[in-house]
């Protein structure tokens, strides 16, 4: 019986290991979503006079910040 529970519970930490993995990945990709979208906006806010280089530049660095860290997957999603 005792076998049982160790891989049980072996089975449930597993499980909740992928589990906190899947949700990193997720909110990872959403903030790429969330900066390339940024990166969007401050280019074409640029583009029509309103926006500045500055702003569209920092938007780029935060981006490619992101990349560097988390890698480009959610630029294919």
């Amino acid at each position: 019986m005792a076998g049982f529970l160790d891989r049980a519970k072996e089975q449930a930490q597993r499980g909740l290991t992928q589990g906190k993995q899947k949700l990193d990945d997720v909110q990872a990709q959403r903030a790429g979503g969330d900066l390339l979208k940024s990166l969007g906006a401050a280019y074409y806010a640029e583009r029509r006079g309103s926006g500045s280089p500055q702003v569209t530049q920092q938007a780029l660095q935060a981006l490619e910040s992101h990349i560097a860290t988390h890698g480009d997957g959610f630029l294919r999603a």
